[in-house]
């Protein structure tokens, strides 16, 4: 999409940030969530999977275990202390009432007024295919921002003292090719970023010869240089926003 972004809204204080697996809110949106958390805001993560198949050279018992363990000390280099994890299988999650559920579930549990997630749609942008887990937990995750606020879906949550949270006002979607909005991030922002993604050094170092903090900074500054072309030449993550209610 061409034109200029708007920027993102900033009158809310508590965010949780549902996607698939370890890492993927490290590929963009952790420079957004450094500076958020230094202003104060409040932000929980939700992992859907432990990313366990995502090191072919691992078994998946041991690469659920370096992942989790990666992933909590990459959220914590951004700010983050709460990270959760729901168990569905990696790389085959599925769409559906029994996800919704589940999400809907953390979101009565955290109370956001800011949901964020990751790409849904079926491609990053001409050429580049999405992959299930991303889509079915973008789509879900949207679906449950609705789910969460009524209270004749998912009943029995409420017995689980899960009462309705009708406080969802926007789902941010982090990675989309449909960006609508940005958030402009300052130098210190993009280090603790890199250091985030860097943190993930068993996945790394399977996925590419680099160093894993070269592989990091290239990746994350060559994703905010192509952002800058939309946001007057500053530097910004890019999210497409939903607005609720």
């Amino acid at each position: 999409m061409d034109g200029q972004l708007s920027p993102m809204p900033e009158d809310w204080q508590r965010a949780l940030a549902i996607v698939a697996h370890p890492d993927d809110l490290e590929y963009g949106a952790a420079a957004a969530i450094a500076r958020w958390t230094t202003a104060g805001r409040e932000i929980a993560y939700l992992l859907v999977t432990r990313g366990e198949a995502g090191i072919d050279t691992m078994d998946p018992v041991e690469a659920a275990r370096v992942r989790e363990a990666e992933q909590r000390s990459s959220a914590a280099v951004v700010g983050v202390e709460a990270v959760e994890f729901l168990d569905h299988r990696d790389g085959v999650i599925e769409e559906g009432v029994a996800l919704r559920r589940d999400l809907a579930a953390a979101i009565r549990r955290h109370r956001p007024e800011l949901v964020i997630t990751l790409n849904h749609h079926e491609t990053w942008g001409p050429g580049f295919w999405n992959t299930p887990d991303h889509r079915a937990v973008g789509r879900a995750t949207l679906d449950a921002a609705g789910d969460a606020g009524n209270r004749w879906i998912f009943t029995d949550l409420a017995d689980e003292g899960l009462t309705p949270w009708d406080g969802v006002r926007w789902v941010a979607v982090a990675g989309s090719p449909e960006a609508t909005h940005a958030v402009e991030v300052g130098e210190e922002d993009v280090e603790r970023a890199v250091a985030s993604l860097a943190e993930h050094r068993a996945y790394l170092t399977a996925l590419s010869d680099e160093e894993p903090a070269e592989y990091a900074r290239g990746f994350i500054t060559g994703m905010l240089e192509m952002s800058a072309e939309r946001t007057g030449g500053r530097r910004a993550v890019t999210f497409q926003v939903y607005p609720r209610g």
